[in-house]
């Protein structure tokens, strides 16, 4: 039978660690990130032709998807330079990674390509000839010429997955993009202090003030474990309620934080009604953090928190020039089709939180439906509506800039975004992991998730889980049994 990897090549390579593994990569995995053929370490990747084929159908456009496949083509034609046909068939080396890890981890493995026709011998009981039962076959093909290797077919489909563990083809979902091994265990920017708390840590305790701050200096065990800008409570009523503003080997600095709870230390008129709200309040007014990421389930007052501080700090501090709110443009149902006019009037049927906050906003003003109004023309000129689509290339300066329905951008788009933050820009990002709707991404790799774990520990960022909801009793008895 044809080979597709000839004898002399896998002779080439002794096994250094364990079992020799091939992956054969589906065409999903390339369109999600280009840098998978590099991810692979010391093992072999085997990319069949029909791949070639689709990644060339999906070349064309300005999606996501189209410019990862040009990417693709990109890499591999560098791989491919000056290459002889006798280099190909024998796998061409995969170099140091430099496109991933920070070009520090070497993928000494092997790439090679479908060169001869394989013959798979597919079950009778998978019909048809489409490109997913091709790639099936490729991966039998292998697994029966090399039995000495584990022949991995690796893709993001699950119906693909499930055909080929029915008909004997190991198989897994693409990892290397996932920042985390479970949702549950994403840092939620807050812990609970026992309460032995001060009995341990208070022997050497310092405290001072500072700007109308109290701050404090302590020692002890749970130290280590702490976060900057990480909030820290008890339980009790007069219980301690404090971020982490430094750490060392020897101690940490807490500083009390602002109480928002009350009438009198209201933002534009809005009070925190639990203490996780109070803590977000805290991050959205410090002026110290430039970037903030709020997860939470519908109706824990994420985006009105959030406008509320950007209004403060805009119209009446003047710390911003104004306020930008964007969001990802994806429907719960069936798209509505082209919409007219200007990039603000596209954007707006999917900025209905915004007006709806906005009216929560403005009901308290004096001066009856007149001055609502003029109040309204107000902020409608210091808030702006951008759309995502045409943010390459742009720099922020001194701008309150709200990301939405954060949890539907990739890590490279969210990267994208947050590199647009010229100086004085403040960066807010709010999203629900549970409510994804893009295709291919999920709790443990969307965008949301990659920059909450990514800036965990940086002095000037900021993260809280809002867990209460606070929109009715309607809306949090449905979030809880439906």
């Amino acid at each position: 039978m044809p080979k597709a990897i000839p004898a002399e090549a896998k002779r080439a390579r002794p096994r250094e660690r364990g079992q020799r593994r091939i992956f054969v990569l589906d065409t999903n995995v390339l369109m999600h990130d280009p840098t998978a053929i590099f991810r692979f370490d010391e093992h072999d990747v085997f990319i069949p032709m029909i791949v070639l084929e689709e990644l060339d159908a999906g070349k064309k456009g300005l999606s996501e998807a189209a410019r990862n496949v040009r990417q693709v083509s990109r890499f591999l034609d560098e791989l491919m330079a000056n290459a002889t046909k006798a280099q190909i068939d024998r796998g061409l080396e995969l170099p140091t990674a430099k496109y991933v890890n920070g070009g520090k981890k070497p993928a000494t493995g092997r790439l090679f390509f479908q060169t001869k026709i394989l013959s798979g011998g597919l079950p009778d009981t998978l019909p048809g000839h489409g490109a997913d039962n091709a790639i099936l076959g490729h991966a039998l093909a292998l697994q029966r010429e090399f039995d000495d290797a584990q022949v991995t077919l690796v893709s993001k489909d699950i119906n693909l997955r499930i055909k080929a563990a029915i008909i004997g083809v190991h198989t897994e979902d693409y990892y290397s993009d996932k920042t985390i091994e479970d949702a549950d265990l994403l840092y939620t920017g807050v812990q609970e202090l026992p309460g032995n708390f001060w009995e341990k840590h208070g022997k050497n305790m310092q405290s001072w003030q500072e700007h109308a701050r109290t701050f404090y200096r302590i020692q002890g065990p749970m130290t280590r474990d702490w976060h900057i800008n990480q909030f820290l409570y008890q339980k009790d009523a007069d219980g301690l309620e404090a971020m982490v503003r430094g750490i060392d080997d020897k101690d940490a600095v807490l500083q009390l934080v602002g109480d928002y709870r009350n009438d009198r230390h209201s933002i534009w008129g809005i009070t925190a009604r639990n203490r996780e709200q109070n803590f977000a309040l805290n991050l959205l007014l410090d002026p110290e953090i430039d970037f903030v990421t709020i997860l939470g389930p519908a109706g824990t007052g994420k985006t009105l928190l959030t406008l509320a501080a950007g209004l403060a700090q805009t119209l009446e501090s003047n710390r911003y020039s104004e306020i930008i709110m964007t969001r990802v443009t994806i429907p719960l149902g069936e798209d509505i089709g082209f919409l007219p006019g200007t990039e603000e009037e596209k954007m707006e049927p999917w900025m209905g939180a915004l007006m709806d906050n906005l009216e929560v906003l403005t009901q308290s003003q004096e001066g009856g439906n007149w001055g609502r109004a003029a109040t309204n023309d107000l902020l409608r000129n210091r808030i702006k509506i951008r759309s995502l689509n045409f943010m390459r290339g742009r720099t922020f300066l001194n701008r309150f800039l709200i990301l939405d329905e954060a949890q539907n951008l990739t890590p490279k788009q969210m990267k994208a975004l947050v590199t647009r933050a010229g100086p004085g820009t403040k960066l807010v990002c709010l999203g629900n992991i549970a409510q994804i709707d893009t295709p291919y991404l999920t709790e443990t790799t969307s965008g949301l998730t990659y920059v909450v774990n990514r800036f965990r520990g940086w002095p000037h960022a900021g993260h809280i889980t809002l867990k209460r909801g606070e929109r009715s009793r309607l809306a949090d008895y449905a979030s809880e049994t439906l």
